[in-house]
């Protein structure tokens, strides 16, 4: 398989702590994790579609890369219960 850029499907901001400034922070926390494949000569930035078919326009790519090692999870151990199901499907072919 081609270069895989793991991204974040983002739940509606919720209010953070107040920073020094006094305007409070928001966060985005993952809804879901996707598998995306990697734009073309860009393997830093996903392409136009996760493996599921999702649009990734308005996703966050999720930092640093999948593991390459057999048998290690493509996706971040934290967020083990957001992964995508369709995507994970395709990532175990």
């Amino acid at each position: 398989m081609s270069e895989i850029v793991v991204v974040y499907e983002l739940d509606e901001p919720v209010a953070g702590h107040t920073s020094a400034a006094g305007s409070p922070d928001t966060e985005r926390l993952p809804r879901r994790v996707h598998a995306a494949p990697a734009a073309p000569g860009r393997p830093d930035a996903a392409g136009p579609r996760t493996l599921c078919g999702k649009d990734t326009f308005a996703m966050e790519k999720a930092p640093g890369q999948p593991s390459e090692r057999p048998g290690a999870p493509w996706y971040p151990a934290e967020y083990a219960s957001l992964v995508c199901p369709d995507c994970d499907a395709v990532m175990e072919i």
